[in-house]
C-alpha cells in the first residue's frame, strides 16, 4: 500500500508563487516502480485535470499541460519520495484542489487527499 501526502498550499496573490510537495510512504518497490508521478488539479464541478508530471516509460517524458507551461516545474527526489510543483507567476485560474497521483507499474493508482490553492488578491 502506499499513502501520498501533500503539503504547501495556501493562499498567493495573482503573480505570486507556491510550492507544492507530496511525500510518498508505504511499499517501498511500489514507490520506486511507478509509470507516472505527479500533479492534478480540480475546480468545483470539473474533472480533475493533468497538470505536470513524470511519465517513465519509452525512456521517460516530463509532462506540463499547456495552461501552466513556462510557470510551472515539476521535480521529484527519488530518495524521499517526492515530487514537488513549483508554482510561479500564479493566476486567478490555478486556483484548485491540487492532488499528488502515482501509477504503479501493474496500473494501480493512488491519490493524496489534496491540497487547495487560492490565488487572490
Amino acid at each position: 500500500q502506499v499513502q501520498l501526502v501533500e503539503s504547501g498550499g495556501g493562499l498567493a496573490q495573482p503573480g505570486g508563487s507556491l510550492r507544492l510537495s507530496c511525500v510518498g510512504s508505504g511499499n517501498t518497490f511500489t514507490l520506486k516502480a511507478y509509470n507516472f508521478m505527479g500533479w492534478y488539479r480540480q475546480t468545483p464541478g470539473n474533472e480533475r485535470e493533468l497538470v505536470a508530471g513524470f511519465f517513465t516509460a519509452n525512456g521517460g517524458t516530463t509532462y506540463y499541460a499547456d495552461a501552466i507551461k513556462d510557470r510551472f516545474t515539476v521535480s521529484r527526489d527519488g530518495a524521499r519520495n517526492s515530487v514537488y510543483l513549483q508554482m510561479n507567476d500564479l493566476k486567478s485560474e490555478d486556483t484548485a484542489v491540487y492532488f499528488c497521483n502515482l501509477v504503479t507499474a501493474n496500473k494501480r493508482e493512488f491519490w493524496g487527499r489534496g491540497t487547495q490553492v487560492t490565488v487572490s488578491t
